[in-house]
């Protein structure tokens, strides 16, 4: 990779990273503002199941070809074929929306038996709930997967800022809904809400439609190249996304009967556990996949390799302390965030355990999040489903056994310690079967960041322990002295290690100074 598009990757991974931020802090007032109006209670446990419900529609067929979207698209795009790229963007958009709108007509008449299916532990009330807002819900499937597809073409061509901004009128008007109206339309205006919010989102990608010069034609051309190269990922892809929607499933099923509010707080603690991923992870990677999918042909494999060794090394030291402080001051960020209004002292114990179990699972998600994307750039999309396979049965044990027995705990143990067996297996693979990471350098990094992290964990534990948590000052106290012991006790050991991925980190910054110079 080129100093110059090394540059480039830098300075759009920055932008998306600031525009992420900006959506991601929205997304938690959102959460805050619905917490705060109906708690961790039940019926928001059937909201959760009604998304769950379009997310079966979604990842089966619009994650998929999103995905698979990129490498043909960006690869025209570098050669110079823009009319090429564009073809297979509106053959692709054709075929998934028309599937789409079918399989969501499917699903709004099949919407009982699915949700009894999916919550078989919720009360006849509550079911009736979660079957109405399903049938709401289902309504944004065709603005959702546009939306995902318009991005994915966007980002093809370089192009990411109305794809990292379109989170924000969506928590917008999701938050407008419930202040305004959650008091009188009650917990239907959640669905309602997040059917208004994805269209406005789909709205907020027309300008980088414009600004690639895209006409939005329908075309049923399948024999087009691109699309044909698509077509072979996407089977592994369905599958992959397919099995994530069936973890989420069993999660909630089997939390579903334990208790109210269990649903709920596994589902606040993993957005607060996942909201470092979502920014400093899936937007870097998502500059990153274009220059992957140049990358990905076998006289460049070299290159590949180098660059994967590179950001692997970044994420793994960036997203360590990340880690350690999750799980250190759990109940702290639980209670700045959601404790207030009608989510009382046991939503706050619930959602604080599972942030604490939660967060084990960041950083196989960014380890995954960047090697599966080395993997599509290659062509293989085979790799990260076997191993999506595996996580998926080790997760449905770990439900149907720890699970059930623990609750909150044993929900979120099963899937941390899932998705770092996924990550650990899918990064071996592309090692051994693509030579698309480094694995000896990569060892070393890891390494030393596990003594870090242990030195640092101990640390901030042991201030913690003298610090009162039990209101908002407290809670900010504790969690900024026990922040910043956990960071200098985890960077200077790092130094002392000397691990080479400082050094990476480091011209990353400078690449972001010399831009503003």
């Amino acid at each position: 990779m080129t100093p110059s598009r090394r540059a480039k990757i830098v300075r759009s991974s920055a932008l998306l990273v600031i525009l992420t931020a900006i959506s991601q802090v929205l997304g938690f007032g959102r959460d805050a503002v619905m917490a705060a109006v109906f708690g961790a209670s039940s019926s928001v446990d059937a909201f959760l199941v009604a998304q769950g419900v379009m997310n079966v529609v979604l990842g089966l067929v619009s994650g998929a070809m999103a995905k698979s979207l990129v490498p043909p698209v960006a690869r025209a795009v570098d050669e110079g074929r823009h009319r090429d790229g564009q073809r297979t963007i509106q053959v692709t958009l054709t075929v998934t929306l028309t599937i789409l709108t079918t399989a969501s007509l499917v699903m709004f008449v099949a919407a009982g038996p699915v949700v009894n299916v999916l919550a078989p532990g919720f009360d006849g009330p509550t079911e009736q709930v979660a079957v109405t807002m399903t049938r709401i819900v289902l309504v944004a499937t065709i603005f959702v997967s546009g939306t995902n597809l318009l991005a994915g073409a966007a980002q093809a061509h370089d192009r990411f800022f109305w794809a990292g901004v379109q989170g924000v009128p969506f928590n917008l008007v999701m938050i407008a809904m419930i202040t305004f109206f959650g008091a009188t339309w009650g917990v239907e205006v959640l669905a309602i809400g997040f059917v208004v919010g994805s269209a406005v989102r789909f709205l907020f990608q027309l300008p980088a439609v414009h600004g690639i010069g895209m006409r939005l034609r329908p075309s049923f051309r399948i024999r087009d190249p691109g699309f044909v190269e698509m077509v072979r990922m996407v089977p592994p892809l369905l599958v992959g996304s397919a099995i994530v929607n069936v973890n989420t499933m069993v999660d909630r099923a089997v939390g579903s009967a334990q208790g109210e509010g269990t649903i709920s707080s596994l589902s606040y603690g993993w957005r607060v556990v996942t909201l470092a991923e979502v920014v400093l992870v899936t937007t870097f990677a998502t500059t990153l996949f274009p220059a992957f999918s140049v990358l990905g042909r076998p006289e460049r494999r070299r290159e590949l390799r180098a660059a994967t060794g590179r950001v692997l090394g970044v994420v793994l030291v960036v997203m360590a302390p990340v880690v350690v402080v999750l799980a250190v001051t759990a109940k702290p960020i639980v209670l700045l965030l959601f404790g207030r209004g009608n989510f009382d002292a046991q939503a706050v114990r619930l959602t604080a355990l599972a942030v604490a179990v939660y967060s084990v699972a960041l950083l196989g998600l960014a380890v995954r999040e960047v090697v599966a994307r080395a993997c599509l750039a290659v062509g293989d999309s085979r790799v990260p489903v076997l191993t999506a396979f595996g996580a998926m049965a080790v997760n449905v044990i770990g439900d149907l056994t720890i699970g059930v027995r623990f609750g909150v705990a044993g929900l979120a143990a099963s899937t941390s310690t899932s998705v770092c067996l996924a990550s650990l297996v899918l990064t071996v693979l592309a090692a051994r079967r693509h030579q698309a990471v480094a694995l000896r350098p990569l060892v070393r990094t890891l390494l030393a960041v596990l003594v870090a992290s242990a030195v640092s964990g101990v640390s901030g534990w042991a201030v913690l322990r003298v610090l009162p948590t039990d209101g908002a000052w407290h809670a900010i106290l504790a969690l900024g002295t026990v922040g910043t012991v956990c960071l200098l006790g985890y960077g200077a050991v790092l130094v002392v290690f000397r691990v080479s991925a400082l050094s990476d980190l480091r011209e990353a910054l400078n690449d972001l100074r010399s831009r503003r110079t």
